[in-house]
């Protein structure tokens, strides 16, 4: 067992040992599948703490000739596969975190050099009494290995795109660096599987790619890869089950991230963080400090403020992801600077409508405390405000609701606003502090309807009421108290007993002015 050629299991168990582990062995299976074929080259990019280190820890274990795999793989999904037994332990892996060699060197020749030369020690170690054209190439030597024992190594870089997030202004060390994985790696007989992983895509330079070879799984479009991506929905609700934890609470503060034909995806961090301690926080942005969204939020070109703002106010985005550079520098609309936060895992993506959005609570609490700078204090005021905007509804004072929305209407204003649902993102973003402590639904299905948004309190706010909003445009704010009365929407909080303030809320366009109306109404049980 070496360090780099090799590495056995140790990391790999080390997860599988600790007090929560997802098997996601599963993903072997498509990696068998395309194993020393023209397909064999993977890219997959998820944000940080999305469990890719993991991954590669358990793809080295797997295909690592010198670790039992076919014995600690026994109980995981992929010894199910017929596929298991052909390729289990039988290969030499060469495990990279980039990352260490980067950190390690002074420039991009100095990584390429120490990278080189500590690959090729262990390669002659194992194979001493080969016959070498030139024991001091990399590419020479492992391909004078593979003439003598036909044995394809297995290639994993993780963080392999640490060069453009670093150094993202250093075009020749990323060309350079490209280039040396091309030679490496491209059209040779060596490689029975490349696995990179990273946070972002390969990077492009135009519209070319040095390492077109690859074929990309990215948080845009996961493909065959989706289920791996994070926690599946059925995945949390097991964990909750495991726990003893409400899995509608789980949901609502990590539920966010969406791909086709999986369904709901969550962060595995934050999920393995709060399931085991029973506490709803953020936990996967406390990895990093906002000033990283801040960044890009305050670029502020082509209106990705108002971009954003929307965002805020729960609306949806289409935007343009084919013109993005896979970098963190080359910013040539909003669209790019959008297309990275995707990467980031800031921003989810609808492949099937191209729409970006955020993706949950814990990541729209990110967006609040990133907007600190001047130009967004308004924003930052409307939010700030909304524990007022919360207080004034459960004392029913429906004026001060009326002008805490207004306050939230002047800052959506950019939004079309001339419809129900464009008030649904203005009241959206004027309850932000209530996502606290109630679960927000919007056009919830209730009696011989749609109610437009429904408030139900957190287990650990049980004492406050339900709150259920109906939006008006140029009506009136008692026809909105009507319709929830004449459709039975209280009646349809079948899990829900006790007070509920029905809270009417009309936008006259006319004279450009909010009302409101409340009223409160009781729901008993039935005897």
């Amino acid at each position: 067992m070496g360090i780099l050629l090799n590495p056995g299991g140790d990391r790999f168990q080390k997860s599988f040992r600790s007090e929560i582990y997802v098997d996601k062995s599963g993903m072997i299976t498509y990696l068998n599948k395309i194993f020393n074929t023209e397909n064999r080259f993977v890219c997959v990019s998820r944000p940080r703490r999305f469990g890719k280190s993991m991954a590669a820890n358990m793809i080295a274990a797997y295909y690592d000739r010198t670790f039992d795999a076919q014995e600690n793989f026994q109980r995981l999904q992929v010894a199910n596969d017929k596929s298991f037994s052909v390729h289990c332990g039988k290969y030499d892996v060469i495990q990279i975190n980039m990352q260490d060699f980067l950190s390690r060197s002074k420039d991009i020749d100095g990584l390429l050099s120490l990278l080189q030369s500590r690959l090729l020690k262990e390669l002659l170690k194992e194979y001493p009494d080969n016959d070498y054209v030139d024991a001091t190439d990399l590419i020479d030597t492992m391909n004078d290995i593979y003439a003598h024992n036909h044995r394809p190594f297995v290639i994993i870089i993780d963080e392999w795109d640490c060069i453009f997030r670093e150094y993202g202004n250093k075009k020749s060390w990323q060309e350079k660096y490209l280039e040396f994985l091309r030679s490496w790696l491209k059209d040779k007989s060596y490689v029975g599987l490349a696995y990179m992983t990273g946070i972002l895509p390969i990077k492009k330079y135009g519209t070319h790619s040095a390492l077109n070879m690859f074929r990309e799984f990215s948080m845009e479009n996961p493909r065959e890869l989706a289920k791996y991506v994070g926690f599946t929905s059925d995945e949390v609700k097991s964990l909750c089950n495991k726990y003893g934890r409400n899995f509608e609470e789980y949901r609502t503060w990590y539920d966010g991230y969406f791909f086709e034909g999986i369904g709901e995806v969550y962060n595995p961090h934050s999920i393995v963080e709060a399931v085991v301690s029973g506490i709803l926080d953020t936990y996967w942005n406390k990895t990093e400090t906002f000033e990283a969204l801040k960044i890009y939020l305050d670029l502020d070109m082509n209106g990705l403020k108002d971009i954003v703002i929307s965002l805020m106010a729960g609306e949806k985005r289409k935007i343009n992801t084919n013109n993005f550079s896979n970098d963190m520098t080359t910013f040539k609309s909003a669209d790019d600077v959008l297309t990275l936060l995707i990467h980031l895992g800031y921003l989810g993506y609808d492949f099937a409508s191209g729409s970006v959005f955020i993706p949950n609570q814990e990541i729209y609490r990110e967006y609040a405390n990133a907007i600190t700078d001047k130009s967004w204090s308004g924003v930052a005021l409307a939010i700030k405000s909304s524990e007022n905007l919360l207080q004034a509804t459960l004392a029913k004072d429906s004026q001060a609701v009326a002008k805490g929305i207004e306050t939230a209407h002047l800052e959506t204003s950019h939004l079309q606003y001339n419809d129900e649902n464009a008030l649904a993102y203005t009241i959206s973003l004027a309850y932000y502090t209530a996502r606290r402590k109630y679960i927000t639904i919007r056009e919830f299905p209730a009696g011989k309807g749609f109610a437009d948004m429904i408030f139900l309190p957190r287990p650990n706010f049980v004492s406050l009421p339900a709150l259920i909003i109906e939006l008006k445009w140029n009506k009136t704010a008692i026809g909105a108290i009507k319709q929830i009365k004449e459709k039975n929407y209280a009646l349809s909080l079948q899990d829900y007993v006790g007070e509920i303030l029905l809270v009417g809320i009309n936008y006259e366009k006319s004279t450009r002015k909010h009302e409101c109306v409340i009223e409160t109404y009781e729901k008993r049980l039935l005897s």
